[in-house]
Parts: C-alpha cells; sequence; structure tokens
C-alpha cells in the first residue's frame, strides 16, 4: 500500500499547496538550462548533414531512441554543436495552437554527432548533481507542470513558451536519492500502464476488424454489386452554399458533413442552427424526411446516414448529398449498411479520386453499384446489422473507457510522485 509522507508544509506556490517537509520548491532554471531551438528544416550546399529530432518525433513519442526515422537535413557548426542533443536531456514542444497542448516532453536515450533539435522544440538539459535526470523528466510530465506553461503561453494563432518564460516553472525538488527512487518507480509502473492501454487498443482493433467482417459477411451471398443506384433514387440534391451565413442561437436544425457517422448510420455530433430569412425559399429542397440516405461528397467520403425521426424536418449543407430512395423496392438502411461494406468504401473512395480536390459529384452518387435482395430480406439484413453492430460498439465504448480511466490514473500517478503526494520510497 503507497501512502504519504509523515509531515507537510506549506510550497509557497500557485500549483502545490503542499510538499513533503525535507523537500524544497524551485525553479526550472536552478536545477537545468533551457533554450528553444532555431534549426529549420532546409538542407543548403555546403553545411554539414544532420538529422533532425522535429516536433512529431516529440509529441508522438516518450522518449527519443536509436532505430527513430529522423529528417534529413543540413546546418552550419555553430548550431550543430548548440542543438545536439544529449543522452539525459528532455525535449519540449514549444508551441501548438492551443495552450493546453504545449511542453509535451520526450526523454532523450539517445544521441549522436548529427542528431539536433529541430525548430518548434526546446531542449532542457539538467545540471549535472542538481537533478536526477529521469525525475525532471517526469516532473515535467506531470499535471502542475503542464498547467504553468498553459499560463505563460501567449500568442493569438499560434500560442508558444517564450525563450525568457522557460526558466519560469516552478516544480518540487526531494533530495537526489529520493529522485532517483521516484523515477525507478514511475518508470516501472507507468511502463505497467501503458502496456495495459496498448493491449486494450489492440483490442479495440480486433472489435473492429470484426465489426467490419459481420458487415462484409451479410452481403456476401447476395453476388456482387449488379445494380446502379440510379435505379432506386426519387430526388436527389445537395444542399445550398452560403448558409453558414444564417447560423443562430435559434432556428431550424442544420445538419453539416461533420454529422455524418464514421461507422454506422445514426446522426451524431452537435446541431448547428439556422435562422432563415423570409426571402429564402430554396429550403424546402433540401429539408429530410424520414429514410432519407445521406453522403458526405467533399471530406469524410464513405461517411453515410439515414434519418429516423429526430432529424426530420433540418435541412442539410452543401456538403453532403440527400439522397431519396423507392422505399418500396428497397430499404435505406439496407443500401446504408452496403456503403459500409469494403466494397461499398472503395466505390465511394474511387469515385472521388482523379481530380485535384476529393470529391463525389451527385452523378457519382447515382452510379453507385448495390446489391438486390428482396425488400423483406433487405430489412432482415438491415436490422441484423443494427443489431450487431451496436453490440460490437457497446464493446468498444466500455474498453475505451477504461483506456480514459487509465490515462487517467496514469496522469494522477506522475503528479502524486513527483509532487510528494506519496512515499514511493519503499516501492523500489
Amino acid at each position: 500500500m503507497i501512502v504519504g509522507h509523515s509531515e507537510y508544509v506549506a510550497a509557497d506556490s500557485l500549483w502545490l499547496d503542499t510538499i513533503p517537509a525535507h523537500w524544497r520548491m524551485g525553479r526550472l532554471d536552478h536545477v537545468a538550462r533551457a533554450w528553444p531551438s532555431n534549426v529549420d528544416k532546409h538542407s543548403v550546399a555546403g553545411e554539414p548533414p544532420v538529422r533532425l529530432c522535429n516536433y512529431t518525433d516529440v509529441y508522438k513519442n516518450a522518449s527519443i531512441v536509436q532505430g527513430m526515422v529522423f529528417m534529413a537535413a543540413t546546418a552550419p557548426p555553430e548550431q550543430i554543436e548548440r542543438f545536439r542533443i544529449a543522452v539525459g536531456d528532455t525535449l519540449l514542444t514549444k508551441d501548438s495552437e492551443t495552450a493546453d497542448d504545449i511542453g509535451v516532453p520526450a526523454y532523450v536515450e539517445y544521441e549522436a554527432e548529427d542528431l539536433i533539435c529541430g525548430y518548434h522544440l526546446s531542449i532542457v538539459r539538467p545540471i549535472p548533481g542538481a537533478v536526477e535526470p529521469k525525475f525532471l523528466y517526469w516532473a515535467l510530465s506531470a499535471g502542475p507542470t503542464t498547467g504553468q506553461w498553459t499560463v505563460l503561453a501567449s500568442g493569438v494563432t499560434r500560442v508558444g513558451i517564450r525563450a525568457g518564460d522557460l526558466a519560469k516553472p516552478a516544480l518540487a525538488l526531494p533530495p537526489m536519492d529520493e529522485q532517483r527512487a521516484i523515477a525507478e518507480y514511475l518508470d516501472r509502473e507507468i511502463a505497467r500502464i501503458d502496456t495495459l492501454i496498448e493491449e486494450q487498443q489492440r483490442l479495440i482493433e480486433m472489435f473492429r476488424e470484426r465489426r467490419q467482417a459481420v458487415i462484409d459477411a451479410s452481403f456476401s451471398t447476395l453476388g456482387e454489386p449488379s445494380v446502379q443506384l440510379r435505379r432506386y433514387i426519387k430526388f436527389l440534391t445537395s444542399g445550398s452554399r452560403g448558409w453558414g451565413d444564417y447560423y443562430a442561437d435559434q432556428g431550424e436544425r442544420f445538419l453539416r458533413i461533420g454529422n455524418l457517422p464514421r461507422a454506422n448510420l445514426q446522426i451524431r455530433g452537435d446541431i448547428q442552427l439556422v435562422d432563415l430569412p423570409a426571402a429564402v425559399t430554396e429550403g424546402s429542397r433540401t429539408m429530410l424526411r424520414e429514410g432519407d440516405l445521406l453522403f458526405s461528397i467533399t471530406a469524410y467520403l464513405g461517411s453515410v446516414a439515414v434519418i429516423d425521426g429526430d432529424w426530420v424536418g433540418a435541412y442539410v449543407s452543401q456538403h453532403v448529398a440527400l439522397c431519396r430512395l423507392e422505399r418500396d423496392r428497397v430499404d435505406p438502411r439496407f443500401i446504408g449498411w452496403f456503403m459500409l461494406t469494403t466494397t461499398g468504401q472503395d466505390q465511394l473512395n474511387e469515385g472521388a479520386a482523379g481530380g485535384t480536390k476529393m470529391q463525389l459529384a451527385l452523378d457519382d452518387i447515382r452510379g453507385l453499384r448495390v446489391p438486390t435482395a428482396p425488400i423483406e430480406q433487405q430489412r432482415r439484413i438491415a436490422s441484423h446489422l443494427d443489431r450487431q453492430t451496436a453490440k460490437i460498439d457497446a464493446l468498444v465504448a466500455e474498453t475505451e473507457r477504461f483506456i480514459e480511466l487509465a490515462r487517467e490514473r496514469r496522469a494522477a500517478l506522475i503528479t502524486a510522485a513527483v509532487t510528494g503526494q506519496i512515499d514511493v520510497r519503499e516501492m523500489v
């Protein structure tokens, strides 16, 4: 059982209330040097070749290790000397589109003469004897530190950590032997949590593969799709342009391309409302009815939906095709589920290929080939897929929730260890 320390004192910090009595508070620049890189991605004739550790290498990886593939570039000798990374460094992402997405750390476990830190990153190098390098990495990963980066960030369209602010974050600093114990404990425990998360992610992949197999198998006895969808279409259109000007807090519902699902037939997401001027009379053309089949035509190609009662009367955007079928001959859900088969998805993506912009024309929708079956069989297939995919989706949602809880546990454990909320010295 993990317990706290026997005695705590006030931390005198905006970010921590208390710390263990034998710990101290200090700024990052008390224990490390930190500086931003300005190495760009260009190659210049006559400059020495280098490998760049770039933003995505740090953002997507907890560690920089041997075997990673880095970008080839060149740099002048003075930049190579200044920005060459070393084992024990922590690299930080120093800017992003939002303030809560900066200061993401990666620990350097591999160094080479030609491997340097690229633009959009900062190097944090521990001062020997002042801090345990891996403890510093974990401290920079903790919520109190990432929260400070959020406050220190500046900018409008893109926010970042200014060079002068790299030194400012406050850290809780235990004695060196305890830093090593905390680093060892977190290395072990976080590795276990990460392994568990990876196993659950693989399980989700298996569920999704199974789901696709169930959809494909449901149509396998019907043979190759032999009929063009145009045979069953009563009405086909897309939404009018410029309705973004009518967005409002009250009014009629407006279905956008982001509302179309990626894996089933049910509309999702936030509802946008539009307040239509009296002069706008074209709305009736794009007003949804029960059973209308929708296709994404300018993005998220392959997304389809079938309208049920909740969305009847809403309008569609210009990025969505509204397809109204002869429902006495074909079940819209049958067609919708077929379009989610591997064969159906291939048709939608192939229909959009070849231009400078991936999109489908209404004639591409008319030309889609679909299987034939008696209407009662169509309904049985659609209902079967409604049930079976719902079961699998529930398993995916349950597993995703487990992963979310594991990530919360991961973050809480790091913060608890590096701020002294728990005493891990007897756990290593």
